[in-house]
């Protein structure tokens, strides 16, 4: 290979993240709504008989499924699914910064309004309950953030041979950030409450 076949590589290359096929890739919407007056946030509890996550607290979304013609068809698609509205119930949705997780998944969040008029049926077998949260409440309170400390644990066949000090190796440690909002008996927490949190910095940054 020469040096004009290796320019040709790099100058049709779109850069991905690295690694970034082997993760597992989700789309979730912020819902807005109008209720009594004002912008409300809308937020589902999960199903109690769900295998994963049972009685968190989320924002409608999923899996990226390869129908799916973008991460946005995915993140409507899913909204319609488990609230059981109509894709006319939602409107003016926009993408905000994606997240690549520690635990091998990307999400892609978006944020969208919903008709306040709109009839909610649940998809029961995903969504137990939902509830509404005025976006003041976010605007006017900081999460609470606690640390999470993340062990490196080398499987038993590693080659510590091959890397300079050997078992001795001073590997860097890892830390993430867990973000809580607590409203009246709804503690949101996770990559939900992270989510929120950035929505609100963009929000006032936008504001200034």
């Amino acid at each position: 290979m020469n040096a004009n076949q290796i320019l040709n590589k790099l100058r049709t290359h779109k850069p991905v993240i690295l690694g970034s096929e082997q993760f597992a890739k989700f789309a979730v919407l912020l819902p807005l709504l109008e209720k009594e007056g004002e912008l409300h946030v809308l937020f589902e509890t999960r199903s109690h008989t769900l295998r994963r996550q049972p009685g968190d607290i989320c924002f409608p979304g999923g899996k990226i499924d390869p129908a799916d013609d973008s991460p946005e068809g995915a993140a409507i698609r899913e909204t319609i699914e488990e609230l059981g509205i109509n894709s006319k119930d939602i409107d003016d949705v926009y993408p905000i910064d994606y997240m690549v997780s520690p635990f091998g998944m990307i999400v892609y969040p978006f944020v969208g309004f919903i008709d306040k008029n709109a009839t909610i049926k649940l998809n029961h077998e995903e969504v137990e309950e939902v509830f509404t949260v005025p976006l003041s409440f976010f605007l006017e309170t900081k999460p609470v953030i606690h640390k999470v400390n993340m062990q490196i644990e080398p499987q038993e066949d590693f080659p510590f041979e091959l890397v300079a000090g050997g078992r001795d190796y001073e590997w860097r440690p890892l830390k993430m950030d867990e973000y809580f909002y607590q409203y009246e008996d709804k503690v949101i927490w996770g990559l939900t409450a992270r989510i929120m949190a950035h929505f609100v910095e963009i929000v006032k940054a936008q504001r200034k």
